[in-house]
């Protein structure tokens, strides 16, 4: 059971319907559906182009425990932070789980939020660090999943399986959607989830 959303049926220029347009922490992020040309689905995608600690569109209608996430992603423009991410299980806009791609950074890092704090998770079978190194180039489109059960997310990245991360911080079923950060600039399309019985 997967559900693709690729934005072509919303009016350009508006914010999508049954979306929750939020952030965590303070600002003002800006989520638009905007024409593109360069888009996988053509003709639209999600853009966020505001600024804020971290800009969110939760799609208010899900409630996934085990499944999947996966959209399509382009890193636009910031110089504080060039960063596309997606979440799972969330509560709310302080409460999440997050896995992000960062083109400034050139990596791919995985946190848990709770109660408005962010905290990097650690990968299976590696102490310490943070994240994967790999190339998030700017000016092109990636693909960014997680895979979720129980208390084991697989992060798999332009169709390459990345790491794993085990946590057992929030088990229950919550919202899927999308995340950026700071002055990111961001494309999204074909935003594909489901659940997992």
């Amino acid at each position: 059971m997967a559900e693709t959303l690729n934005f072509d049926k919303a009016a350009a220029g508006m914010p999508p319907e049954g979306w929750t347009l939020t952030m965590t922490g303070k600002g003002a992020p800006k989520w638009t559906v905007e024409a593109e040309p360069s888009a996988p689905s053509q003709p639209n995608v999600l853009k966020q182009s505001g600024r804020a600690t971290f800009p969110l569109a939760i799609k208010s209608d899900t409630a996934i425990r085990n499944g999947f996430v996966e959209v399509k992603f382009k890193a636009v423009a910031g110089s504080e932070d060039r960063a596309a991410g997606i979440i799972w299980r969330a509560r709310d806009a302080n409460n999440y789980y997050v896995v992000r791609a960062n083109a400034l950074e050139d990596n791919v890092v995985l946190y848990k939020t709770t109660k408005g704090v962010r905290t990097s998770l650690e990968i299976v079978g590696r102490k310490g660090g943070y994240g994967v190194s790999t190339p998030v180039t700017s000016g092109q489109w990636h693909v960014l999943r997680c895979d979720f059960a129980g208390s084991r997310f697989k992060v798999t990245y332009d169709g390459k399986p990345l790491f794993e991360v085990d946590d057992t911080t929030l088990v229950d079923a919550g919202m899927i959607g999308l995340w950026t950060k700071a002055d990111s600039v961001t494309l999204f399309d074909d935003l594909t989830y489901g659940e997992i019985k």
